[in-house]
């Protein structure tokens, strides 16, 4: 098993950090997701947001765990994520569901309200990756880290996009908005 962290501070106050988000994918970015749904999604009588998406990403995997894994590079992930605007705090949890018999991973990321600053996000993010049944345990866990964090700095940056897109560019299409 290897655990991988990261933190992030975003320069943007939470409300527009959680909104961005929520209208992440698609996105130039980071095209890695190309497929977003939305499965369920309710309200809790304390006003908490619980959505369960599906993902469908394009996972890039080097070409020697295509061929331990023998698969293509598209993949499925389960998406759960809950939002609490009064908290200030969204957190969702990724579980890959392609590939899960051999490996593992699950992302948690945490937004919440800079503790002294109130217009600053701060993201923290960790990742279980566990392997089996496959040679070179410990080898694939490296490499699936490396891989989740240079998709962490693609998607830190793919907020920056819709952060800016949300600010400077006017949509026809509904955005899911937090106050």
């Amino acid at each position: 098993m290897k655990i991988w962290t990261s933190q992030h501070i975003f320069d943007h106050d939470w409300a527009t950090v959680a909104t961005a988000a929520l209208n992440k994918y698609p996105n130039p970015v980071s095209p890695s997701v190309v497929g977003c749904d939305v499965v369920d999604r309710t309200i809790n009588s304390s006003g908490v947001i619980h959505s369960h998406r599906l993902l469908l990403a394009n996972w890039g995997i080097a070409p020697a765990l295509n061929k331990i894994f023998n698969m293509n590079e598209l993949g499925y992930a389960s998406e759960h994520s809950t939002i609490d605007a009064r908290r200030r705090v969204m957190t969702a949890r990724t579980r890959n569901l392609t590939l899960n018999r051999f490996i593992s991973i699950e992302e948690r990321l945490e937004y919440t309200e800079h503790p002294t600053d109130s217009s600053k996000t701060l993201l923290k993010q960790e990742a279980t990756i566990n392997v089996e049944k496959v040679p070179l345990t410990s080898y694939v866990e490296t490499l699936v880290a490396k891989t989740i964090n240079t998709n962490a700095t693609k998607g830190r940056l793919a907020m920056e996009w819709v952060i800016d897109r949300m600010r400077t560019v006017p949509s026809s299409e509904p955005t899911e908005q937090l106050a």
